[in-house]
């Protein structure tokens, strides 16, 4: 259990040392709350911050449920095996798609204006996120990250689900995380506070 984001991240840097004032390295935070560990992360390693903007697809009955996420460049995940298990069909799958490419597009243009992902060729990334439940954003972040030409690509962060840690690694050329737990129902039970961030945080943060 940590006590709040911030809190998280300070731990959760302390398993990054190996990186700490390194040029090629970059931190990118998933907003919202993943931007608040990544912060404390990139402060405390002396590491450049960033964001990656990504849209999680809730399942059609259970929007808390991810399915899948997109990301820039039209990158898009789904979690064939949930969607089979739900019925999800094909219809449903294009107009759910179009819809968050729409959202996700807004959010970039939001949170990130004009500025571009030039910057990530060749380097190494850290992907920070407050937790990882089914791993559908965290994946389609990876995904885009690769096509922008990183070199490497971290995934940090403070909680994973265990059964999505054992199939998520392949998406990754390193999973940091701290705890590891089977009840995972969500990223928030595993702190004391876990409020909600809006996005001017986020743009004061960066």
């Amino acid at each position: 259990m940590f006590d709040n984001r911030e809190q998280a991240g300070e731990l959760l840097s302390k398993k990054l040392e190996n990186y700490k004032k390194r040029g090629e390295v970059v931190v990118l935070g998933i907003p919202r709350g993943g931007v608040v560990v990544a912060s404390k992360v990139a402060e405390l390693l002396k590491l450049s911050l960033d964001i990656v903007i990504v849209k999680k697809i809730g399942a059609p009955h259970n929007p808390e449920l991810a399915i899948g996420a997109v990301a820039g460049a039209k990158i898009i995940y789904w979690d064939n095996r949930l969607c089979r298990q739900l019925g999800v069909q094909p219809n449903e799958k294009l107009k759910i798609k179009n819809e968050k490419l729409r959202e996700l597009a807004e959010r970039e243009r939001l949170l990130r204006g004009k500025k571009n992902y030039n910057n990530l060729k060749n380097k190494t990334v850290i992907l920070v996120d407050d937790g990882v439940a089914t791993g559908a954003t965290a994946i389609a972040a990876g995904k885009f990250i690769k096509k922008m030409a990183a070199q490497k690509i971290i995934l940090a962060v403070p909680v994973i689900a265990k059964d999505t840690l054992l199939y998520i690694k392949r998406y990754f050329d390193e999973v940091v995380f701290l705890e590891s737990p089977e009840g995972f129902h969500a990223v928030g039970q595993f702190y004391q506070e876990f409020n909600q961030i809006t996005d001017d945080e986020v743009r004061k943060l960066l």
